[in-house]
């Protein structure tokens, strides 16, 4: 089975290699910039809008006259981000087209000028790209080392792109490849089924809880202390400049911690189960409650279904997601009897039917394990109450079918 793999590592580079990445992320800030502009005159001038060729070809016109400087790097920098530029105005154009029709909310999005307060960015390149264990070459900048030896494989694969990028001061590589994995064998491994929640990450059927690390709030003393610095420093010093790096530096840990806690548990789950089922979270509308957005935006929900979904499809797990409105937490997992009401603060079910005790986050566990036993058979729930709704009968999702091939792992 083919895929897309991507493998994002850390440079470790000498002031002059450093030097070269900057003024390739400069050019390719400049030509998305430029890009824009001209789109925007063309608009307002009664025109067709340029794509990015009609706008490549241009920019090597300016590069004889204008913009000599654009040589020292490669040409792939500019062309991927006028064509970034080009995906831009697509999605712009589809969620204008959405809103008309009144299928979309919020905000359209229009194209935003890029600026270097908020780091020097990235850019990408393709062409010749080589892999060692120790090192990476890449057109125009030639050879590169690695901070982590032998992570990126040099065999099997065939790259496609590399991208470099730059976050608080650190730069990083994240090579884009194409590799055939083995096809996944069904082992007959368990079935579960996994409640995401705040106070814990995940809790699963059988027992297991992952806890959540709160990568952020762990580290809020730190980064508002850092914040009031950056705050209290002259605008354009170097003293705000420095107190900048340090707070981007207490953003990226905390950000880090984050990936790695996700990572973990997904492959775990991949690995270990054959079946997971999960709630389709309305994520968007819960950091609509601004006393628990903090808190659910530090956990990454959608982050952790969408490594969930594609670690799947690696390792042979059918990951099912649940409907929305599927009671898991209200209904008791011993006799199906659902709770009209249930507050967030009561982590203990008692059910006054059947009399059982257990977990909150527990309990919907087993109701989204039990879901999948109901609807992946032809028999009816046996352990549901009498004149109670069985729960092959609740909102089902299903399988997921979009599944993203295009990963960063």
């Amino acid at each position: 089975m083919k895929i897309l793999r991507a493998y994002k590592t850390e440079l470790n580079l000498n002031d002059h290699q450093k030097t070269a990445c900057a003024q390739h992320a400069g050019a390719a800030r400049w030509a998305y910039n430029w890009g824009l502009a001209r789109s925007i005159a063309a608009y307002e001038a009664g025109e067709k809008h340029p794509g990015a060729i009609t706008l490549h070809k241009e920019l090597n016109v300016l590069k004889k006259t204008e913009i000599p400087w654009m040589y020292a790097v490669s040409k792939t920098a500019p062309q991927e981000a006028l064509r970034n530029l080009d995906r831009a105005f697509a999605n712009f154009f589809r969620r204008a087209k959405l809103k008309k029709a009144g299928k979309h909310k919020g905000k359209v999005g229009f194209p935003k000028f890029k600026s270097k307060k908020k780091g020097l960015g990235s850019f990408q390149v393709w062409g010749s790209i080589h892999v060692s264990p120790g090192a990476i070459q890449l057109p125009r900048m030639g050879r590169l080392k690695l901070k982590e030896s032998g992570y990126i494989p040099t065999e099997g694969i065939r790259i496609l792109s590399a991208t470099v990028s730059e976050k608080a001061g650190r730069w990083f590589v994240s090579v884009q490849c194409e590799t055939v994995i083995t096809d996944p064998v069904s082992t007959g491994k368990a079935v579960c089924g996994l409640d995401l929640g705040i106070k814990r990450l995940a809790v699963v059927s059988d027992g297991s809880v992952f806890e959540n690390p709160k990568a952020l709030r762990s580290r809020m003393d730190q980064i508002q202390h850092l914040q009031r610095i950056v705050s209290r420093r002259k605008i354009g010093s170097n003293n705000r400049k420095k107190a900048s790096r340090k707070l981007a530096k207490a953003h990226l840990k905390s950000a880090n911690i984050r990936k790695n806690a996700l990572h973990q548990i997904t492959s775990h789950l991949a690995k270990t189960k054959s079946v997971v089922m999960i709630e389709d979270l309305n994520v968007s509308g819960m950091l609509k409650n601004h006393k628990l957005a903090q808190a659910i935006a530090d956990v990454g929900f959608f982050e952790f279904k969408r490594q969930l979904l594609y670690k799947g499809d690696w390792y042979g797990c059918r990951v099912m997601l649940a409907g929305r409105f599927y009671p898991s937490s209200k209904t008791c997992s011993c006799c199906g009897m659902v709770k009209p009401e249930l507050s967030l603060g009561e982590r203990t079910f008692v059910c006054e039917m059947c009399g059982s005790v257990m977990d909150r986050d527990l309990n919907a566990a087993i109701n989204l394990e039990h879901l999948i036993i109901t609807t992946g058979s032809s028999s009816e729930c046996e352990v549901c109450g009498e004149g109670l709704r069985p729960p092959s009968e609740m909102a089902l999702l299903g399988e997921a079918e979009t599944r993203s091939q295009s990963i960063l792992v």
